[in-house]
């Protein structure tokens, strides 16, 4: 590979400016001339002094990569559209995703709030979870590995280090690849990783979005390593109703470790949202505001919810009758049969009048 990367890739892929550069590769921001819009691409760039056999590793290993993204359909997981290959070495072409990293906002601006940090936590516990569902294990869950989109969202990268169902293990014997700071008890000490390890890492990411570092954070790998296998988890002090999820996901024992269903409760409750398991019909009614409380309306007095409007109410009232003949004293001790006149007023009755008990019309139902 030269070390000048050619300005047009595969005669489609315009390069713009480098976003970004680890340890086996580095990312560009490139312009698709025949769709016309902007895309991220992953060039390889072996470390120097690698064997053949090395080299073929990271080319396995960057393919992974790409066949991890690819299995996965998810919004908070960076998208894969195309990999290309100039002289054997695989270049990766993502969606541009216009952010900064986590790690990028935290030596910047430093700890985030806590209502950012459950956001940030449950996007990369959603990306995690499609990631499980399909068999893969990203291995690699750190603040630099989530970016922070302009438009709101959090998406997990870099899948490089991913495991995917029916690929070969091409990590050496006895290698641990992953960072330090982020990496789980049972990989640093039997180089396992499952879903449990995942949920370890984003326990650790999470610590360092409300501390400012990672729980077990030295100056050097091997004193933090030492300090993650003999040290207990130490208390977080910012993180508030964090604490409980902190605590669950940083379990050392991977079978005790809480699974995401649980992370995903702790973390709605630690936001007082309702959790997703047990939404209401209702959920997103409207329902009225806190200063509409202080003007004065008892709460019992409020509605938070509208179902349906009310049907009005009825009242019962005596239908219309025609007039009938009735008798009426005229002289004492003597009556006759007098019609009587239309919308001429009944007089009330009692039980105890000659007229008590006469058969009334039929009732109707009318409206107010």
């Amino acid at each position: 590979m030269s070390d000048t990367p050619p300005e047009l890739v595969a005669d489609r892929y315009r390069l713009l400016e480098p976003l970004g550069q680890g340890g086996m590769g580095r990312v560009w921001k490139a312009r698709d001339e025949v769709l016309h819009r902007d895309v991220a691409i992953k060039e390889l760039v072996p470390p120097p002094g690698l064997t053949p056999e090395e080299r073929q590793e990271m080319r396995e290993r960057s393919l992974r990569e790409a066949r991890a993204i690819a299995r996965l359909n998810h919004s908070n997981v960076v998208r894969i559209f195309d990999v290309l290959r100039t002289d054997g070495d695989p270049w990766i072409v993502m969606e541009y995703v216009p952010s900064r990293s986590l790690q990028d906002v935290l030596a910047s601006d430093g700890p985030v709030t806590t209502a950012r940090a459950v956001d940030i936590g449950l996007g990369v516990l959603g990306a995690l979870r499609a990631a499980h569902r399909s068999g893969v294990v990203h291995r690699d869950v750190k603040p630099g590995n989530v970016l922070l989109a302009d438009d709101g969202r959090v998406v997990l990268t870099d899948f490089g280090l991913a495991t995917v169902p029916g690929d070969p293990n091409v990590t050496r014997t006895g290698l641990v690849l992953g960072s330090p700071a982020y990496i789980a008890p049972e990989r640093a000490r039997e180089g396992t990783a499952g879903p449990a390890a995942d949920m370890w890492s984003l326990g650790a990411t999470l610590y360092a979005a409300t501390e400012g570092q990672s729980p077990y954070a030295r100056p050097t790998a091997i004193g933090t390593l030492t300090a993650l296998a003999s040290e207990p988890v130490p208390v977080p002090r910012r993180a508030g109703p964090l604490k409980a999820v902190l605590s669950g996901l940083l379990r050392k024992d991977p079978e005790s470790r809480i699974k995401a269903d649980e992370a995903e409760r702790l973390l709605r409750r630690a936001a007082g949202r309702r959790p997703r398991g047990n939404l209401s019909l209702l959920e997103g009614v409207r329902r009225p505001t806190a200063a509409g409380r202080r003007e004065g309306t008892p709460e019992a007095a409020k509605p938070t919810t509208v179902l349906a409007e009310p049907e009005p109410a009825t009242k019962l009232v005596p239908a219309p009758r025609e007039p009938v003949d009735e008798a009426v004293p005229v002289v004492p001790g003597k009556t006759e049969v007098v019609p009587r006149k239309k919308n001429h007023p009944r007089p009330r009755t009692h039980p105890s009048t000659p007229t008590a008990g006469v058969r009334r019309g039929p009732l109707l139902c009318k409206k107010r």
